[in-house]
């Protein structure tokens, strides 16, 4: 064992030596002087070999005591993020083959991998020996002072997440969301952008979406028109009910199934009301409405079914006027 010490000592003096050696012949090819420095040197008559040992045993020491911790901590962290990496992307193609949308793919797997790769760090600096109690206490803090800072946003946050799960709405439905109606143009983590009828660009947070009653106008793509028609109380009812439903069968829009319904549906004070409810495709429903409206009328006139309108008759009698209500017929 005293030969083996005594080996490593004089290896280490020739490193040392050799070391020196070269310092001092490059300063003087390159014009310098050789002594420059020389007083951060070491004096050889007090190198021996015990002090070299005394330093290797120094070095061997620590190697001993935080190398193996230092190699566990580097193989913590490599096979760590190795196995992050490949959770996250497990889980993004399960998400995938889900058919959850894109943004959610990636957001859930980037929040998965720095989860991860956060434990795999606090397991490398527990392996080396930093104690890691109070780093997680601090993180646990920040993270509750980062909460309640972004309550609102963070509850946006969630129901954008719930949306890209449950897809309650799709981009290009028409909706009626947060006391508004319009086009989604855009589903966002936090935020869903809608497009009014009229044009306007509408913002809403994304946990008044989810927050309140949602009604989907597009989703189930076909839609029901209620419309109301009233004529005269002298007019034959089955004639004009005839009229209304010739109306309806020379539109292609209008549905066959469900067939649409045309039947009286109050004896109201001037006319008696005929409710008209064909079934049409969403993208059909307002042009629809607006030529039956108009055709339905003109239909009525041309069978001489009149549309009344409530008016009054101003009567004079001994000098005073009596308003009396009367129904005339248009």
């Amino acid at each position: 064992m005293r030969t083996y010490k005594a080996l490593v000592a004089k290896v280490g003096l020739a490193v040392f030596l050799v070391t020196r050696f070269g310092v001092t012949a490059a300063r003087a090819a390159a014009g310098g002087d050789p002594n420059e420095g020389a007083g951060g040197t070491i004096d050889l008559t007090k190198l021996n070999v015990d002090t070299v040992e005394a330093v290797w045993t120094r070095i061997y020491t620590f190697l001993a005591e935080y190398g193996l911790k230092i190699v566990g901590a580097i193989i913590i962290f490599v096979v760590g993020r190795w196995v992050a990496r490949l959770l996250a992307k497990l889980a993004g193609a399960a998400m995938t083959r889900a058919k959850m949308d894109e943004m959610l793919v990636r957001f859930v797997k980037d929040l998965c991998y720095v989860a991860l790769l956060t434990f795999v760090i606090i397991a490398a600096m527990a392996q080396i020996g930093i104690q890691t109690a109070s780093f997680i206490a601090l993180i646990a803090a920040a993270g509750l002072a980062v909460g309640l800072a972004l309550q609102g946003s963070l509850a946006n946050f969630a129901a954008g997440v719930l949306m890209l799960i449950f897809k309650p709405i799709r981009v290009g439905d028409f909706v009626e969301v947060g006391g508004v109606k319009g086009t989604v143009k855009d589903v966002a983590i936090f935020t869903t952008v809608l497009s009014s009828p009229d044009n306007v660009r509408i913002i809403v947070p994304n946990a008044q979406v989810m927050g309140g009653t949602i009604s989907n106008y597009t989703i189930n793509g076909t839609r029901r028109l209620d419309m109301v028609f009233g004529i005269s109380y002298e007019d034959d009812l089955k004639k004009a009910k005839q009229v209304i439903e010739t109306v309806l069968a020379a539109d292609e829009r209008i549905l066959a199934d469900p067939a649409p319904v045309v039947a009286v549906s109050a004896l109201a004070d001037s006319s008696v009301n005929f409710v008209v409810r064909p079934w049409v495709k969403v993208a059909d429903y307002w042009n629809t409405w607006f030529d039956l409206t108009a055709g339905i009328k003109v239909a009525l006139e041309e069978n001489g079914i009149t549309i009344p309108f409530p008016q009054h008759d101003v009567h004079l009698k001994d000098g005073s006027m009596a308003a009396t209500p009367k129904s005339h017929k248009a």
